[in-house]
């Protein structure tokens, strides 16, 4: 008999939880009968009566998601939808961007290395031409 009355006491404990956890999650208009504040010291000082009562007379009622409750229109609208932000690598602008940039970083390190190139071929023909000099 004591385990009947531990498991009806948890069970009333967690309808009690269940309910302000609604309570609280609920918006402020949507609460039914008194104010939020209300429907959560209901709930906490008298648990299982308050919350019987909160989901009879307080919790918002959930329009249902069926298929007949649906209208066209009432859907996110196109005017207040907010802009499609790309990401960069989805963003043919910014890969076209970078795609030049690094071609005339390209550019540059080979015309850098061409003349560097030709600086030291130029450096060692100079030695090859001059006769070693006996000190």
């Amino acid at each position: 008999m004591a385990r009947v009355g531990v498991a009806l006491f948890f069970l009333g404990l967690i309808f009690a939880v269940l309910a302000l956890i609604s309570c609280l999650s609920a918006e402020d208009g949507q609460v039914r009968g008194l104010p939020r504040i209300l429907w959560v010291l209901i709930i906490l000082f008298f648990p299982l009566l308050g919350s019987v009562a909160y989901y009879f007379a307080g919790r918002p009622i959930k329009a249902s998601a069926t298929p007949g409750n649906w209208r066209p229109g009432s859907g996110f609208p196109e005017a207040t939808r907010p802009k499609r932000v790309l990401a960069p690598d989805d963003d043919p602008e910014f890969l076209r961007k970078i795609d030049n940039k690094g071609k005339q970083e390209e550019d540059d390190l080979l015309r850098r290395w061409e003349e560097d190139l030709k600086k030291r071929e130029d450096d060692l023909r100079k030695r090859e031409d001059t006769p070693p000099t006996d000190s």
